[in-house]
């Protein structure tokens, strides 16, 4: 079935970010992962060419452009690619809303024509080694001191950790509030106290820089405020769908990805003198992928056409991050065994797709806590 998403000028960006990708991103990717880190020109490669900061205002150096259909194009692109080391993904569709939403004009000014040329790598601090992304149990604190506030306390698993200039830390500013007392404070490279503990190693995604974030009487300005003070809850809250749209966007492109590897594959590879794609059990296993991602591919498209006439709702937004995510875990496991032995081989796509997409049902909020909003919806 014909996709209509997208418009000529969507698909003419599509060439551009393929472009991007086999020229700044693919002939060094094997390095990147076996340094776990993306190399900075990389993101300034990115900004050159328009890749980031597309939603936020020309006069900050962006693209000024709010249809969301170009950061699908970009997701899917990358996904295809195997190339979800380099985060771009994070830093327009996670970060990016917080800075253009929240910030005050000296702070866009101040943040924003980085963030754009790729300077300023971004990162969001939620998740902590206890409590993992359950806001009620954030331990890390920060108190007011009058001109500034003194930040203590550890993050982990944050993406882009490592690279990060500019990190969007949620701390509790008022013990007694819960949730809801919580802010979002910038902490930026250099300041004081300031550390970061190991990149971490993954299964998956090697290229991707993940680490620990640690604060040591960190003096943040007040000035680095994000949104209202205590209002941390509510900014992340109205961020959320679009994060779990863009993972659910990765997640059936990469589910799409695989079924055509293996596709080609079934047919050439013999086996009792035949090729693979004449045995029974393999036109099965293919007919229900092809069909699983049809209809998923349906529902995400719809997903991302109401997101971006400001109509996708959190409940509707985890039935697609769920969905999609865990039909790319199934495909990946499935198409792998249709690979065989090839499959296990880090040099075959499949391969590091079952490794680097396993992570997909995980963050963002895993599928079981997309099922639980998903009921109390229904229920309560």
């Amino acid at each position: 079935m014909r996709r209509e998403l997208f418009d000529e000028e969507h698909e003419a960006f599509r060439e551009v970010v393929r472009t991007f990708l086999a020229k700044e991103v693919l002939p060094h990717y094997e390095r990147w992962e076996k340094a776990g880190v993306v190399d900075r020109g990389a993101w300034l490669a990115a900004g050159r060419q328009g890749l980031l900061g597309i939603a936020v205002p020309a006069e900050y150096g962006g693209g000024g452009e709010t249809d969301f259909r170009y950061s699908a194009v970009i997701a899917e692109e990358f996904t295809r690619a195997g190339a979800p080391g380099m985060a771009v993904g994070l830093h327009n569709d996670i970060v990016g809303p917080y800075l253009t939403g929240l910030a005050t004009e000296e702070q866009k000014r101040r943040w924003l024509p980085g963030f754009c040329s790729g300077e300023t790598v971004t990162a969001i601090a939620m998740t902590e080694p206890g409590s993992g992304s359950d806001l009620q149990g954030i331990r890390t604190s920060a108190v007011d001191r009058g001109d500034h506030w003194l930040l203590n306390g550890a993050k982990t698993f944050i993406s882009n950790g490592i690279l990060a200039d500019l990190v969007v830390v949620v701390a509790r500013t008022t013990p007694e509030g819960g949730a809801r007392g919580l802010s979002l404070l910038v902490v930026e490279r250099g300041m004081p106290g300031f550390e970061r503990g190991r990149n971490l190693d993954k299964i998956g995604q090697k290229a991707q820089d993940t680490a620990e974030l640690f604060f040591d009487d960190v003096k943040v300005p007040k000035e680095n405020l994000l949104g209202e003070p205590n209002g941390a809850f509510v900014h992340l809250m109205h961020n959320l769908a679009q994060e779990r749209l863009a993972i659910a966007m990765a997640g059936i492109a990469a589910a799409e990805h695989l079924l055509e590897i293996t596709t080609a594959h079934v047919k050439q590879r013999e086996a009792f003198g035949r090729p693979l794609s004449k045995l029974q059990n393999v036109r099965f296993e293919i007919a229900e992928t092809a069909t699983e991602c049809a209809v998923t591919r349906t529902f995400v498209d719809r997903c991302i056409a109401e997101h971006n006439n400001g109509g996708l709702d959190a409940v509707h937004a985890s039935m697609a991050k769920w969905w999609a995510t865990e039909l790319q875990k199934r495909t990946a496991d499935r198409c792998l065994q249709l690979h065989g032995g090839y499959g296990y081989m880090t040099e075959y796509p499949v391969a590091r797709a079952f490794t680097d997409g396993r992570i997909q049902t995980i963050y963002g909020g895993t599928t079981e806590i997309m099922k639980e909003i998903i009921g109390r919806s229904l229920l309560d």
